[in-house]
Protein backbone atom coordinates (compact mmCIF):
# COMPACT_ATOMS: atom_id res chain seq x y z
CA UNK A 1 0.00 0.00 0.00
CA UNK A 2 2.53 2.71 0.88
CA UNK A 3 4.15 1.65 -2.41
CA UNK A 4 1.02 2.84 -4.08
CA UNK A 5 0.69 6.43 -2.04
CA UNK A 6 4.28 6.88 -2.87
CA UNK A 7 3.89 6.70 -6.74
CA UNK A 8 0.33 8.60 -6.64
CA UNK A 9 2.16 11.59 -4.83
CA UNK A 10 5.30 11.22 -6.66
CA UNK A 11 4.34 10.10 -10.20
CA UNK A 12 0.57 11.39 -10.41
CA UNK A 13 1.27 13.91 -8.15
CA UNK A 14 -1.83 13.48 -6.32
CA UNK A 15 -3.50 16.19 -3.67
CA UNK A 16 -2.35 15.19 -0.20
CA UNK A 17 -6.46 15.20 0.25
CA UNK A 18 -6.89 12.88 -2.06
CA UNK A 19 -3.67 10.37 -0.96
CA UNK A 20 -5.53 10.47 2.13
CA UNK A 21 -8.47 9.24 1.00
CA UNK A 22 -6.99 6.77 -0.86
CA UNK A 23 -4.76 5.33 2.02
CA UNK A 24 -8.21 5.14 4.74
CA UNK A 25 -10.47 3.29 1.48
CA UNK A 26 -7.33 0.86 1.01
CA UNK A 27 -7.14 0.36 4.65
CA UNK A 28 -10.60 0.28 4.79
CA UNK A 29 -10.85 -2.80 2.12
CA UNK A 30 -8.16 -4.52 3.76
CA UNK A 31 -9.38 -4.80 7.12
CA UNK A 32 -12.60 -6.15 5.57
CA UNK A 33 -10.65 -8.48 3.57
CA UNK A 34 -9.11 -10.06 7.02
CA UNK A 35 -12.49 -10.20 8.65
CA UNK A 36 -13.49 -12.70 5.30
CA UNK A 37 -10.75 -14.96 6.48
CA UNK A 38 -8.16 -13.23 3.67
CA UNK A 39 -4.93 -12.27 3.72
CA UNK A 40 -5.14 -8.74 2.94
CA UNK A 41 -4.94 -6.69 -0.63
CA UNK A 42 -3.08 -8.66 -2.96
CA UNK A 43 -4.96 -11.82 -2.27
CA UNK A 44 -8.45 -10.50 -2.67
CA UNK A 45 -10.70 -12.05 -5.68
CA UNK A 46 -13.30 -10.91 -7.79
CA UNK A 47 -16.07 -12.46 -5.35
CA UNK A 48 -14.50 -10.08 -2.44
CA UNK A 49 -14.84 -7.30 -4.37
CA UNK A 50 -18.50 -7.73 -5.29
CA UNK A 51 -19.44 -8.72 -1.75
CA UNK A 52 -17.57 -5.84 -0.66
CA UNK A 53 -19.91 -3.33 -2.76
CA UNK A 54 -22.48 -5.34 -1.71
CA UNK A 55 -21.58 -4.48 1.80
CA UNK A 56 -21.01 -0.33 1.03
CA UNK A 57 -24.86 -0.59 0.10
CA UNK A 58 -25.77 -2.20 2.79
CA UNK A 59 -24.45 0.51 5.16
CA UNK A 60 -26.27 2.74 2.95
CA UNK A 61 -23.67 4.18 1.66
CA UNK A 62 -24.21 7.01 -1.16
CA UNK A 63 -23.31 6.23 -4.70
CA UNK A 64 -20.53 8.92 -4.61
CA UNK A 65 -18.89 6.91 -1.68
CA UNK A 66 -19.15 3.96 -3.14
CA UNK A 67 -17.82 4.88 -6.84
CA UNK A 68 -14.69 6.84 -5.02
CA UNK A 69 -13.64 3.16 -3.23
CA UNK A 70 -14.26 1.65 -6.48
CA UNK A 71 -12.14 3.95 -8.12
CA UNK A 72 -9.36 3.61 -5.51
CA UNK A 73 -9.31 0.05 -5.40
CA UNK A 74 -9.66 -0.22 -8.84
CA UNK A 75 -6.77 2.28 -9.43
CA UNK A 76 -4.46 0.09 -6.50
CA UNK A 77 -5.12 -3.35 -8.30
CA UNK A 78 -4.00 -1.61 -12.15
CA UNK A 79 -1.16 -0.16 -10.12
CA UNK A 80 -0.18 -3.85 -8.15
CA UNK A 81 -0.99 -5.51 -11.85
CA UNK A 82 1.85 -2.85 -13.70
CA UNK A 83 4.16 -4.31 -10.49
CA UNK A 84 4.03 -7.56 -11.51
CA UNK A 85 2.53 -8.57 -8.11
CA UNK A 86 -1.22 -9.57 -9.91
CA UNK A 87 -2.27 -10.94 -13.29
CA UNK A 88 -5.96 -9.61 -12.76
CA UNK A 89 -7.75 -6.66 -11.16
CA UNK A 90 -11.09 -7.59 -8.99
CA UNK A 91 -12.36 -4.62 -9.58
CA UNK A 92 -12.23 -3.87 -13.50
CA UNK A 93 -15.36 -5.65 -14.27
CA UNK A 94 -17.78 -3.44 -11.33
CA UNK A 95 -18.61 -0.21 -12.92
CA UNK A 96 -19.16 3.01 -11.20
CA UNK A 97 -22.64 3.12 -9.69
CA UNK A 98 -25.21 5.70 -12.18
CA UNK A 99 -27.82 7.66 -11.11
CA UNK A 100 -31.31 5.06 -10.70
CA UNK A 101 -31.30 2.08 -11.98
CA UNK A 102 -33.34 0.10 -13.92
CA UNK A 103 -36.19 -1.86 -11.51
CA UNK A 104 -35.85 -5.29 -11.51
CA UNK A 105 -39.01 -6.99 -11.61
CA UNK A 106 -39.60 -10.36 -11.96
CA UNK A 107 -42.57 -13.35 -11.72
CA UNK A 108 -43.24 -14.86 -8.71
CA UNK A 109 -42.19 -18.90 -9.20
CA UNK A 110 -46.38 -19.22 -9.11
CA UNK A 111 -46.67 -16.33 -11.81
CA UNK A 112 -44.09 -18.03 -13.97
CA UNK A 113 -45.60 -21.95 -13.66
CA UNK A 114 -48.83 -20.49 -14.31
CA UNK A 115 -47.86 -18.46 -17.48
CA UNK A 116 -45.96 -21.74 -18.87
CA UNK A 117 -49.39 -23.50 -18.56
CA UNK A 118 -51.44 -20.93 -20.85
CA UNK A 119 -50.74 -21.83 -24.12
CA UNK A 120 -53.21 -24.25 -25.69
CA UNK A 121 -52.82 -27.08 -27.80
CA UNK A 122 -52.91 -25.51 -31.07
CA UNK A 123 -50.54 -25.20 -33.81
CA UNK A 124 -49.91 -21.12 -32.40
CA UNK A 125 -50.18 -22.77 -28.79
CA UNK A 126 -47.59 -25.44 -29.31
CA UNK A 127 -45.34 -22.45 -30.59
CA UNK A 128 -45.87 -20.05 -27.76
CA UNK A 129 -45.54 -22.94 -25.65
CA UNK A 130 -42.27 -23.43 -27.04
CA UNK A 131 -41.03 -19.77 -27.02
CA UNK A 132 -41.97 -19.05 -23.39
CA UNK A 133 -40.13 -22.49 -22.00
CA UNK A 134 -37.12 -21.20 -23.69
CA UNK A 135 -37.09 -17.42 -22.72
CA UNK A 136 -37.76 -18.45 -19.19
CA UNK A 137 -35.20 -21.39 -19.31
CA UNK A 138 -32.42 -19.93 -20.90
CA UNK A 139 -32.49 -16.16 -19.77
CA UNK A 140 -32.09 -15.29 -23.77
CA UNK A 141 -32.20 -11.66 -24.68
CA UNK A 142 -34.70 -10.97 -27.34
CA UNK A 143 -32.01 -10.35 -29.61
CA UNK A 144 -31.20 -13.96 -29.13
CA UNK A 145 -34.36 -15.34 -29.28
CA UNK A 146 -34.96 -14.01 -32.48
CA UNK A 147 -31.70 -14.27 -33.85
CA UNK A 148 -32.12 -18.08 -33.31
CA UNK A 149 -31.53 -21.11 -36.18
CA UNK A 150 -31.95 -24.65 -36.01
CA UNK A 151 -27.94 -25.16 -36.23
CA UNK A 152 -28.10 -23.33 -33.05
CA UNK A 153 -30.00 -25.54 -30.66
CA UNK A 154 -28.82 -29.17 -29.96
CA UNK A 155 -31.70 -31.14 -28.64
CA UNK A 156 -30.10 -34.27 -27.76
CA UNK A 157 -27.45 -32.96 -26.07
CA UNK A 158 -30.08 -30.55 -24.24
CA UNK A 159 -27.84 -27.16 -25.21
CA UNK A 160 -28.34 -23.66 -26.79
CA UNK A 161 -26.11 -21.40 -28.30
CA UNK A 162 -26.94 -17.67 -28.07
CA UNK A 163 -25.74 -15.15 -30.21
CA UNK A 164 -26.37 -11.52 -28.72
CA UNK A 165 -25.82 -8.36 -31.42
CA UNK A 166 -22.19 -8.41 -31.19
CA UNK A 167 -22.16 -12.31 -32.31
CA UNK A 168 -20.40 -12.91 -29.19
CA UNK A 169 -21.79 -16.41 -28.35
CA UNK A 170 -22.14 -18.50 -24.76
CA UNK A 171 -23.13 -21.54 -24.55
CA UNK A 172 -26.67 -22.21 -21.92
CA UNK A 173 -28.20 -25.94 -20.97
CA UNK A 174 -31.85 -26.37 -22.11
CA UNK A 175 -33.74 -27.73 -19.38
CA UNK A 176 -35.81 -30.48 -19.40
CA UNK A 177 -39.19 -28.44 -19.99
CA UNK A 178 -37.89 -26.35 -22.68
CA UNK A 179 -36.37 -29.56 -24.67
CA UNK A 180 -39.60 -30.74 -24.20
CA UNK A 181 -41.83 -27.43 -25.69
CA UNK A 182 -39.35 -27.24 -28.62
CA UNK A 183 -39.51 -30.66 -29.26
CA UNK A 184 -43.07 -30.45 -30.10
CA UNK A 185 -42.88 -27.40 -31.76
CA UNK A 186 -40.01 -28.78 -34.18
CA UNK A 187 -42.06 -32.37 -34.61
CA UNK A 188 -45.78 -31.61 -34.98
CA UNK A 189 -45.52 -27.64 -35.98
CA UNK A 190 -43.13 -25.93 -37.69
CA UNK A 191 -42.62 -27.30 -41.10
CA UNK A 192 -46.72 -26.84 -41.29
CA UNK A 193 -46.08 -22.73 -40.59
CA UNK A 194 -42.89 -22.90 -42.72
CA UNK A 195 -44.67 -24.71 -45.99
CA UNK A 196 -41.39 -26.19 -46.23
CA UNK A 197 -38.90 -28.85 -44.93
CA UNK A 198 -36.66 -26.92 -42.47
CA UNK A 199 -32.83 -26.53 -42.88
CA UNK A 200 -30.27 -25.85 -40.33
CA UNK A 201 -30.14 -22.17 -41.53
CA UNK A 202 -34.09 -21.80 -40.70
CA UNK A 203 -35.05 -19.27 -37.73
CA UNK A 204 -36.27 -21.43 -34.94
CA UNK A 205 -39.41 -18.77 -34.08
CA UNK A 206 -42.05 -18.15 -37.07
CA UNK A 207 -44.86 -16.38 -37.69
CA UNK A 208 -47.56 -18.35 -39.61
CA UNK A 209 -45.96 -16.25 -42.83
CA UNK A 210 -43.05 -18.48 -42.09
CA UNK A 211 -41.23 -15.70 -41.73
CA UNK A 212 -39.06 -14.71 -38.19
CA UNK A 213 -40.56 -13.85 -35.01
CA UNK A 214 -40.00 -10.01 -34.79
CA UNK A 215 -38.99 -8.53 -31.04
CA UNK A 216 -42.40 -6.74 -31.63
CA UNK A 217 -43.90 -10.20 -32.42
CA UNK A 218 -42.54 -11.18 -29.32
CA UNK A 219 -43.95 -8.35 -27.34
CA UNK A 220 -47.40 -8.76 -28.18
CA UNK A 221 -47.38 -12.69 -27.84
CA UNK A 222 -45.94 -11.66 -24.16
CA UNK A 223 -48.39 -9.23 -23.40
CA UNK A 224 -51.42 -11.43 -24.35
CA UNK A 225 -50.72 -14.22 -21.94
CA UNK A 226 -49.69 -11.61 -19.48
CA UNK A 227 -52.81 -10.43 -19.71
CA UNK A 228 -54.45 -14.01 -18.58
CA UNK A 229 -52.40 -13.89 -15.24
CA UNK A 230 -52.72 -10.06 -14.18
CA UNK A 231 -49.65 -8.93 -15.60
CA UNK A 232 -49.99 -7.27 -18.94
CA UNK A 233 -48.33 -4.00 -17.97
CA UNK A 234 -45.00 -5.35 -16.89
CA UNK A 235 -45.36 -8.60 -19.24
CA UNK A 236 -41.95 -8.03 -21.49
CA UNK A 237 -39.07 -9.88 -23.05
CA UNK A 238 -36.92 -8.19 -20.17
CA UNK A 239 -39.04 -9.48 -17.31
CA UNK A 240 -38.67 -13.59 -18.44
CA UNK A 241 -34.97 -12.85 -18.31
CA UNK A 242 -35.16 -11.07 -14.76
CA UNK A 243 -37.20 -13.67 -13.46
CA UNK A 244 -34.96 -16.45 -14.98
CA UNK A 245 -32.16 -14.75 -12.74
CA UNK A 246 -34.19 -14.24 -9.95
CA UNK A 247 -35.06 -17.75 -9.29
CA UNK A 248 -31.55 -19.15 -9.75
CA UNK A 249 -30.06 -16.20 -7.37
CA UNK A 250 -33.59 -17.69 -5.00
CA UNK A 251 -32.79 -21.67 -5.69
CA UNK A 252 -29.04 -21.61 -4.41
CA UNK A 253 -27.00 -20.41 -7.55
CA UNK A 254 -24.16 -18.41 -7.53
CA UNK A 255 -23.65 -14.88 -9.22
CA UNK A 256 -20.11 -16.47 -11.12
CA UNK A 257 -22.51 -19.15 -12.98
CA UNK A 258 -25.38 -16.75 -13.30
CA UNK A 259 -22.84 -14.27 -15.33
CA UNK A 260 -21.92 -17.12 -17.57
CA UNK A 261 -25.36 -18.37 -18.10
CA UNK A 262 -26.69 -14.67 -18.70
CA UNK A 263 -23.51 -13.33 -20.62
CA UNK A 264 -23.53 -9.76 -18.58
CA UNK A 265 -19.94 -8.60 -18.61
CA UNK A 266 -20.67 -5.89 -15.75
CA UNK A 267 -20.79 -7.02 -12.13
CA UNK A 268 -22.86 -4.50 -11.05
CA UNK A 269 -25.63 -5.82 -13.25
CA UNK A 270 -25.30 -9.13 -11.13
CA UNK A 271 -25.19 -7.21 -7.79
CA UNK A 272 -28.69 -5.54 -8.54
CA UNK A 273 -30.35 -9.29 -9.32
CA UNK A 274 -28.53 -10.07 -5.51
CA UNK A 275 -30.38 -6.85 -3.90
CA UNK A 276 -34.18 -8.51 -5.05
CA UNK A 277 -33.22 -12.09 -3.63
CA UNK A 278 -33.17 -13.16 -0.23
CA UNK A 279 -29.61 -13.93 -0.43
CA UNK A 280 -27.07 -12.13 1.83
CA UNK A 281 -23.82 -12.57 1.38
CA UNK A 282 -23.01 -12.20 5.32
CA UNK A 283 -25.08 -15.01 6.15
CA UNK A 284 -23.86 -17.56 3.50
CA UNK A 285 -20.39 -16.04 4.63
CA UNK A 286 -21.08 -17.27 8.14
CA UNK A 287 -22.77 -20.47 7.11
CA UNK A 288 -20.09 -21.71 4.76
CA UNK A 289 -16.66 -20.33 5.82
CA UNK A 290 -15.10 -22.50 8.58
CA UNK A 291 -13.88 -19.31 10.17
CA UNK A 292 -16.51 -17.50 10.50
Amino acid sequence: MRDFIEYMKNDKRKAENTLIAYERDLAAFEKYLIARGGKGLDYCAESDAVSYVLELGSQNKSKATINRKVSALRTYYDFAINKGRRTDNPFARIKSARGDKRQIDYLTIDEAARLMELPDTSRKGIRDKALLEFMYGTGARVTEVVRLRFEDVNIRMGFVALKDANEEVRIVPLGRYARAALEKYFDEVYESMKGEPRTNDDYVFINFRGEPLTRQGIWKILKDYGAEIGAAGRMTPQILRDTFAVHILQNGGDLKTLQELMGFEDMSVGIAYLAVTDIHVKDVYRRTHPRA
